[in-house]
């Protein structure tokens, strides 16, 4: 009786053991990072940029997506280097994503000036 509820146990830890996590929702990359460098200024936009976008390639390349807020921090920091074009590029993107962005995303463009 001892044998089999020993086994029944050692069983049930190899079987959980050997279990796969779960894929992440989101691909993050140094995302974190950058918001935190962003909100402390220890690290400029031009930086920023190129790591979000290196980021944005390896989410794609990964086939996952970027987490809400991404996009949209990328669009900011475009908008703060008057890249207009870009800076809409990356709000319509956040948009098309995140429906739930709408009003957020259309509050930034109404900060922000668009492209003429």
């Amino acid at each position: 009786m001892r044998l089999a509820c020993g086994l029944s146990i050692a069983a049930a830890l190899l079987a959980t053991g050997c279990a796969s996590r779960p894929k992440p929702l989101y691909h993050w990359g140094d995302y974190q990072a950058q918001v935190y460098g962003h909100l402390t200024r220890s690290s400029g936009p031009d930086e920023q940029i190129a790591e979000l976008e290196g980021g944005l390639e390896e989410a794609r390349a990964k086939g996952r997506n970027v987490p809400p807020g991404y996009l949209a921090h990328l669009g900011i920091l475009h908008a703060q280097r008057e890249h207009p074009d870009q800076m809409l590029k990356y709000f319509e993107a956040e948009k098309a994503l995140y429906p739930e962005s709408a009003t957020y995303i259309d509050f930034l463009l109404r900060k922000y000036p668009r492209p003429q």
